[in-house]
């Protein structure tokens, strides 16, 4: 299973609920079971990732963004990377 997980601030700021809504969007495209979680910018968890700015998106524990909304095309082209098609 691959895991994308979104950090944001709490309450969500706009751009980090569209970065939510894009990796939704992307995992719903792809047939592989993809796990997207929206986690705290400020939690134990985010502390390994240094985070300097949101939202963050990792996927399966490499940053492939920070700081800026991405298409759900594009986060789907990162995961398709990972499952090696």
């Amino acid at each position: 299973m691959i895991t994308i997980k979104i950090f944001g601030t709490t309450p969500p700021c706009a751009n980090c609920i569209r970065t939510e809504k894009q990796a939704r969007i992307a995992a719903e495209n792809i047939s592989e079971e993809i796990e997207v979680v929206k986690l705290d910018a400020l939690s134990k968890e985010a502390e390994q990732y240094g985070i300097l700015s949101t939202p963050l998106i990792v996927i399966d524990e490499e940053v492939i963004s920070i700081g800026k909304v991405i298409p759900a095309a594009k986060i789907e082209t990162f995961i398709r990377e990972k499952i090696g098609g």
